[in-house]
Parts: structure tokens; C-alpha cells; sequence
């Protein structure tokens, strides 16, 4: 069972593509993301090497990535949009670990960053205002669960707007979760992240990020009510 476990990590480590995310230094580690062939279609790979993170439970540290997939688990169970786990495994060498996260690519989405610098201005105020309000809704209900996104800049933020009947089928999902983490009081957690939000709005306009703002705050007071 250890060999076909060390087997099948081995052959996702083999595996390279281009770069999208170039290697870099941090946590104490390397890290950077590759898009590779998938059968189904392009996958993201997250490699890793001595990236990690330390905490109570983990105070000698743990690659990033493990606590990454256990939070598009969990964000999943919630109901929220993230990419599709197809593999995360972590094996030691020496004393270095080395790990890996790979999900599917989110056909057809876009950046939040990068749909307001490129589309917005093509859609209607009312569809606008639409994925506004489904966005402060999805932030509201993972900061009622207590999580913590903990990286939200608009370039995490991803979003596909399909045209239907009788409107616009709106689609969100949250990416880049290595940083998401459980919150003891919800408040704590709203308020770090719509704050990092509101620092890395990219072209989002003043009066938008206002009607987010409100979105969210009657969102998450609704789900304290309920």
C-alpha cells in the first residue's frame, strides 16, 4: 500500500508543464504552480518543497498544500464554488517535504480582477449588481462557517456569467485556499478578509465595493438569524 502510495505521488511529481505561476521563495520553502495535460481537460499543479506552515497541532510544520485541500473540502460541503480536487499528496525526502496539489481549470471563468478590467462595462448595471450580490452572499455564508479565505484579492475571486432565461446564470468560485483557515468567532473572519478585499479590489469602482459591502453585512446577519 506505501509503495502504490509513493508510486502515485512520484508520478505526479514527474509530471511538468508551463509555468504560471514561476517558483518562489516562502514559508521557509519553494512554491509555484504549473498547468498541466489532464484527460478531462488542463489541470493547475501547486508544487511544493519545504513550503510549510506551523501551528498548534503542526508546531514543526506541515506542507501547505494538505491544509489547502482540506479546505476546498470543506468550502465544497458548504455549497461554495472551488476548483476541483483531482490529487494533493506530500512525501518527505531527507528532511526536506515535498508536496503537490493539483485541481481541475475553471472552464469558461474569469478573475474578478480581470472581469472588471475586460467585461463589466459590456454587461448591465442589473447583472452588475447581480454578481455583487451572489459574491456578498458566498463570502457571508463561508464567514458564517467560521473560515477565513485569508488571501482574498480579486484575482482570487473567479467568476462565469452565462446568458439565460430568464437572465444571466452567474457562477462564482473561490481559488488559491492554502491560507483559509477556521475562525473561533465569524466576525473575526469577515472582518480580515473583506479588509484585504477592499485593499486588492483591483478595478472594482468605490460605489461597487460599497454595494458588496452591504451585500455581505445583510448576508451574514441573515445567517446569524437563521
Amino acid at each position: 500500500m506505501k509503495r502504490s502510495v509513493a508510486s502515485t505521488f512520484e508520478r505526479w511529481w514527474q509530471i511538468r508543464g508551463e509555468w504560471v505561476e514561476e517558483a518562489n521563495q516562502r514559508r521557509g520553502g519553494e512554491s509555484g504552480v504549473q498547468r498541466i495535460a489532464g484527460k478531462s481537460g488542463p489541470l493547475y499543479c501547486k508544487r511544493q518543497s519545504g513550503h510549510l506552515h506551523r501551528s498548534l497541532c503542526h508546531p514543526l510544520g506541515r506542507p501547505t498544500v494538505l491544509r489547502e485541500a482540506e479546505s476546498i473540502r470543506a468550502l465544497r460541503a458548504l455549497g461554495l464554488g472551488v476548483p476541483e480536487l483531482v490529487y494533493c499528496g506530500a512525501r518527505k525526502q531527507g528532511d526536506v517535504w515535498q508536496a503537490m496539489l493539483v485541481t481541475q481549470e475553471l472552464p469558461g471563468f474569469v478573475s474578478l480582477d480581470r472581469w472588471y478590467a475586460t467585461q463589466a462595462s459590456a454587461v448591465s448595471q442589473a447583472t452588475r449588481m447581480q454578481v455583487l450580490d451572489r459574491l456578498g452572499q458566498a463570502l457571508a455564508l463561508m464567514h458564517s462557517a467560521g473560515w477565513q479565505h485569508g488571501c482574498l484579492y480579486a484575482k482570487h475571486i473567479f467568476v462565469r456569467i452565462e446568458e439565460g432565461t430568464p437572465g444571466p446564470v452567474i457562477e462564482l468560485a473561490l481559488i488559491d485556499l492554502e491560507k483559509c483557515r477556521r475562525r473561533w468567532l465569524r466576525h473575526f473572519a469577515a472582518r480580515h478578509d473583506m479588509a484585504q478585499l477592499a485593499r486588492h479590489r483591483g478595478n472594482m469602482s468605490p460605489a461597487d465595493w460599497e454595494y458588496l459591502e452591504a451585500a455581505h453585512a445583510a448576508a451574514l446577519a441573515a445567517y446569524a438569524t437563521n
